[in-house]
């Protein structure tokens, strides 16, 4: 699957209800496992985890920066 240019896969595991997902984003791979009986939730769990991801790459805005230059 791909969301917002991110591929991701959700496999259901031999447990019942736990849910393995792995992502590749910048060339790093993040795996992980989620327990919930549907599939689609925990595909909206990979992809609350891509959203944070991509908030935490990318720059501070404009304002910030330039706020942190006047201080300095």
């Amino acid at each position: 699957m791909l969301y917002k240019g991110v591929p991701f896969s959700v496999v259901a595991t031999a447990e019942p209800d736990i849910w393995e997902w792995r992502y590749e984003l910048d060339h790093i791979v993040k795996t992980g496992r989620t327990q919930t009986r549907l599939p689609a939730l925990a595909a909206r769990r990979v992809r609350w985890k891509i959203d944070a991801a991509l908030r935490a790459r990318q720059p501070a805005p404009v304002s910030q920066v330039h706020r942190q230059s006047l201080e300095s």
